[in-house]
């Protein structure tokens, strides 16, 4: 099937795709909401929560790489259909758990179901799309993905009033078995682009450009994911006092920042680079914006509390940037590899501070049901220290460079006639005469 019109490349692939990676994003941060009810059904300690929801960022990494590999190989439409299909039996699977260690298999299924997710989205874009679009597209996938991030919030929140936890993912299961047949049925197949000799996973790990960028990409974005997916609740209930409903809003309007920062990124990523600007330099100033919100939390600087929290919210959208900076450094047909590649290291990261901020924060006992402010100090503290040191890492080829680029300055002396009379003559008997020529340019 050949696809002409750029509307109907909107509505037969992109669209389809926004649709898997809305899901995604509703199923990575709908713990957040649920988090309390799972506690008291299922009886769940914080650490237990802590892993129960970072196994999708863990399972979700370790399958990145086989999916960018099926991605190049198979193409977009199948690989997404088939893993869709596996989230709907663990969103089913979720909603008839008892005990933890199902629940967790669940969550597990569901990450590896929907970790194709985004990678596909990219993927479609770079296949059916021009070139100098796929920045702009991207942050398109990301907002509308994010809106997943949105109905976990508020409207989740009023359909918990009606119906239970395991309703929700029943209804949840549903939805995911009906994209996937969407995707299989309605996006058509794009002709097989072959691979070039050297398109290997060994041509992007062993790039050392990618291992400049994955580092800061990684803590910044895997730590933006693993707060608002999860510790964003605690904090703003234990450290800020929230009530259950000024809580909800508070996520409503982070997700709704987060939205919007998408669309941003990718506009300002699309402008930037036809403007010979590279993608690299949008993601240093994320990293130190985001260094900067998550000290002003730590010392609670007095400042509305949203306003750190929406910096949090954004840069868990600069995976557009990312990504652009991956779509600058590797061929096309290296796309998916590429891809997977970074992102096993944005959600290991995730699955990292996710699971080992539930561990610092469980050495704290509770009191009155809250935790300390300093147990979230020490906790956000450690991800801060890691996410300086690969700003840090990334510099560094820039300090080489500034530091060859200095030369020490010669200490003047004054010079006497002699040298003046040596140094002119010396510059007059070294002129050569060149024939006149009236054509030439100067």
């Amino acid at each position: 099937m050949q696809i002409l019109t750029a509307s109907r490349r909107i509505a037969f692939v992109f669209l389809p795709f926004a649709a898997g990676y809305y899901l995604s994003f509703l199923f990575r941060t709908i713990n957040a909401l649920i988090a309390s009810r799972l506690s008291a059904d299922i009886g769940l300690g914080t650490a237990d929560v802590g892993l129960l929801t970072s196994v999708y960022f863990l399972v979700f990494a370790a399958a990145q790489i086989p999916v960018g590999v099926l991605l190049d190989r198979f193409g977009p439409r199948r690989v997404q259909s088939v893993l869709l299909l596996l989230a709907a039996v663990g969103a089913g699977l979720f909603a008839v758990s008892t005990s933890f260690r199902s629940l967790l298999i669940a969550r597990a299924l569901i990450g590896l179901g929907v970790a194709a997710a985004f990678t596909a989205g990219l993927k479609s874009i770079i296949l059916w799309f021009p070139s100098e679009r796929v920045a702009l597209l991207n942050g398109y996938m990301v907002m509308l993905g994010s809106l997943g991030a949105v109905t976990a919030t508020a409207p989740v929140e009023h359909l918990l009033a009606w119906i239970g936890w395991r309703q929700l993912f029943e209804i949840l299961a549903a939805a995911t078995g009906v994209t996937a047949i969407l995707i299989y049925v309605v996006v058509p197949e794009r002709p097989h682009v072959p691979s070039i000799a050297h398109a290997t996973l060994g041509s992007i790990f062993g790039d050392r450009r990618f291992w400049r960028i994955a580092p800061l990409s990684a803590t910044c974005i895997g730590s933006a994911w693993s707060l608002q997916g999860l510790w964003a609740s605690p904090w703003l209930a234990d450290v800020e006092g929230f009530d259950r409903a000024s809580l909800v809003r508070q996520l409503l309007t982070m997700s709704i920042v987060l939205s919007c920062g998408a669309w941003l990124f990718g506009t300002t990523v699309h402008y930037t680079k036809r403007r010979g600007i590279g993608a690299e330099r949008i993601l240093v100033m994320v990293a130190v914006l985001f260094v900067t919100a998550e000290l002003a939390l730590i010392l609670r600087a007095p400042l509305p509390s949203i306003v750190p929290w929406s910096v949090v919210a954004i840069v868990g959208t600069a995976t557009v940037a990312s990504f652009a900076v991956m779509a600058d450094y590797f061929p096309p047909e290296l796309a998916g590899r590429a891809n997977g590649a970074l992102n096993v290291l944005h959600f290991g990261w995730a699955f990292l501070a996710q699971f080992g901020t539930g561990l610092i924060l469980q050495q704290w006992s509770e009191d009155g049901g809250h935790r300390p402010v300093q147990a979230y100090q020490v906790a956000f503290g450690l991800n801060v220290a890691l996410q300086i040191a690969a700003l840090l890492w990334f510099a560094l080829p820039w300090a080489g460079y500034l530091a060859s680029r200095m030369r020490p300055i010669p200490v003047l002396t004054p010079a006497d006639v002699f040298d003046l009379v040596v140094s002119v003559s010396s510059y007059e008997e070294s002129l050569i005469l060149l024939p006149a020529n009236d054509d030439a340019e100067w």
